[in-house]
């Protein structure tokens, strides 16, 4: 394993298509539903999948059937065991049993990816300072683990790593909420499939794991509130204001309905396909 990460770069963080041999669509399965229109294997290549490892129907997937495609993103895993773990060895040209381990330590690494993601957010809350060198200790560490060989990112406990993680995660959202005066809502892991919040006072509510798919968000205040892991599948989320939303992911936004009147943090952009359904 290497011993010297490199400091935090949050480009590393963003998918790069052109330095990844196609893993998120040979490595991952899927299954025929309102996601995917077929069912494909783990290690199968997606029947859209050209020779030059780029998709075949990108311009179509949401038309086509495949908006599980249009919401995936490996936070930078992709090129990051294509390059480095793996040496720039395209799974194509090497054995049966090389191209099975990278396809194994893909979403390992996409894990401890998305995890960097939030430690970054995390250490740039100046709320969260009094947990800033154990952000950066867990940062460092992550880091380290990235960097493992493929036999090391195998062995990997990466479940208990995010537990250890999540301990400082939700420090961090506690120390964030901690001056605002006011009773937060409590609804982590909360089912609230199809729930009508249409214009709810969620600010600074803890929604993490919250199951939010095709809920109504209309005009629901959500400045501040803790979004870590909630499912916003469908969720409508036109004219809310989600301003200041911690460990709020592209996916995530992606995933969800909204338009222009929809307030964004400055980490996730506006889906293009909002303007388009609007």
């Amino acid at each position: 394993m290497h011993t010297s990460p490199p400091p935090a770069d949050p480009s590393g963080l963003r998918a790069d298509c052109a330095r990844c041999f196609a893993l998120c669509c040979v490595a991952l399965p899927f299954a025929c539903s309102a996601d995917f229109a077929v069912d494909k294997d783990a290690g199968t290549p997606c029947r859209n999948l050209r020779d030059d490892l780029r998709c075949g129907i990108h311009a179509e997937l949401r038309p086509r059937g495949f908006s599980g495609c249009t919401v995936y993103d490996c936070f930078g895993a992709g090129q990051k065991v294509s390059q480095i773990t793996f040496g720039g060895q395209d799974w194509r040209s090497v054995g049966r049993e090389h191209a099975r381990r990278m396809f194994d330590v893909f979403p390992v690494m996409r894990q401890l990816h998305e995890l960097l993601r939030y430690l970054a957010e995390a250490l740039a809350l100046p709320a969260a300072r009094p947990v800033h060198a154990d952000l950066r200790r867990m940062l460092e560490t992550t880091e380290r683990l990235t960097l493992g060989t493929p036999e090391e990112l195998g062995r990997l406990d990466v479940g208990a790593h995010r537990q250890e993680v999540d301990v400082l995660l939700l420090r961090t959202s506690e120390l964030a909420h901690a001056g605002a005066g006011r009773g937060r809502k409590d609804r982590r892991g909360a089912d609230l499939i199809g729930a009508r919040l249409r214009k709810a006072d969620l600010r600074g509510a803890s929604l993490r794991g919250a199951r939010l798919i095709a809920a109504d968000l209309t005009g629901a205040d959500l400045r501040g509130a803790d979004l870590i892991g909630a499912d916003l599948r469908d969720a409508d989320l036109t004219d809310a204001d989600l301003t200041g939303a911690l460990f709020l992911t592209q996916p995530q936004v992606d995933a969800a309905r909204g338009g222009a009147g929809t307030r964004l943090p400055h980490s996730v952009t506006r889906p293009a396909h909002w303007t388009a359904c609007a």
